[in-house]
């Protein structure tokens, strides 16, 4: 029943603010999916008898020279798009990551730690960036072999519809596309809060705007030649102001427009995972992969940190639209008393541990 913010490096993170659980339909969305295209046309000589049998199509009688008829031409093969575009979906696996951001050490220094710990690499790396168009050429603490997930800042609808934020967007997009890596790019995450600039609140109520501007970045995009981006829409799990208008549906750009739906969710009022994170699945889990993009636990006592892990691992286990999961691992949030970080005690890192090496979590 409560959402937080949680900026960037070095960025406040916004107050806590006392919600109302979302359990909000599919149904409600205003940005309706794209229409598969039309079946291409089978050509060829064969025709379907009233039983459903091929039988041979009538033709006029053979002349003194012949001319062979034409093979049928093989109706050309539906490709069905990837599940996660540039960074496929796997198949019962869920790639199993982290935002790093330890107390007086480096994130290779972190990364190096949580390695230890676990016996493995970090599968998803995640960073935020400003939205001034800052970009660093390459990010070398993060392996090859894993995806880094780049969380950019949003701007008011109009500074980005009426194109004045073009040239950012293309300066972005190409130093994106000259990482030369898969990434998934989380862009104006959490629009349907009320504490961020790019959230329908602060932009006269009009989830249309966030849609219209998404679709003008996603095109920039593509005209730069970013095809190494994969797009995660992510709302939080529940909405201020809770409003119809307000609702996460009305913000979706459109399956054209997204390849992964992201969630934000944290146990700030010991939510269970299936509140924080079911109603995102219901609506979207069919058609796209779900993404974890923001969750940690919050310690009530009584071991309930290493509880709650469990449980979000099982959920998991349970839940198999659920395409990736990535930790908040901090401590360093200066206006927040919450330390995220899973190793604050033995059994919240046992726990951890053991979410970190289950074969679900292997993608």
């Amino acid at each position: 029943m409560t959402a937080e913010s949680l900026g960037g490096r070095g960025l406040p993170r916004r107050r806590l603010l006392a919600l109302a659980a979302l359990t909000l339909p599919a149904a409600c969305s205003t940005a309706p999916s794209a229409a598969p295209p039309p079946a291409a046309p089978i050509t060829g000589a064969l025709t379907a008898s009233s039983s459903g049998s091929p039988v041979a199509s009538a033709s006029p009688a053979p002349s003194l020279s012949p001319t062979p008829s034409p093979k049928p031409s093989p109706a050309p093969k539906k490709v069905a798009p990837r599940r996660g575009g540039p960074v496929p979906a796997g198949t019962g696996q869920a790639m199993f990551g982290s935002y790093l951001a330890l107390s007086g050490m480096s994130l290779k220094e972190s990364l190096a730690l949580r390695r230890r710990q676990l016996g493995r690499e970090q599968r998803i790396v995640h960073v935020f960036y400003p939205w001034d168009g800052y970009v660093p050429s390459s990010e070398p603490a993060v392996a090859s072999s894993s995806t880094l997930m780049v969380s950019w800042h949003g701007a008011p609808y109009r500074r980005i519809v009426d194109g004045s934020s073009d040239r950012v967007i293309a300066r972005v997009a190409r130093k994106l596309a000259g990482m030369k890596r898969p990434i998934l790019l989380r862009w104006g995450w959490e629009m349907n809060g009320d504490w961020f600039e790019w959230d329908g609140s602060h932009n006269g109520n009009d989830p249309a705007g966030y849609v219209k501007a998404w679709r003008r970045l996603h095109r920039i995009f593509r005209e730069q030649g970013a095809d190494n981006v994969a797009w995660v829409w992510s709302p939080n799990w529940n909405s201020s102001p809770d409003t119809s208008w307000n609702r996460f549906q009305r913000y979706y750009p459109g399956d054209d427009y997204v390849d992964w739906v992201g969630v934000s969710g944290y146990d700030f009022f010991s939510e269970s995972p299936r509140t924080l994170f079911s109603a995102v699945v219901a609506a979207y889990g069919e058609r796209k992969p779900i993404i974890l993009s923001e969750t940690a636990a919050v310690d009530h006592g009584r071991g309930s940190k290493a509880a709650w892990i469990r449980k979000l691992s099982s959920w998991v286990e349970d839940t198999p639209a659920v395409g990736a999961v990535v930790w908040f691992d901090t401590d360093t949030q200066d206006d927040s008393p919450h330390n995220f970080r899973p190793d604050t005690d033995e059994a919240a890192l046992a726990a951890y541990r053991a979410m970190a090496r289950r074969s679900r979590f292997a993608g």
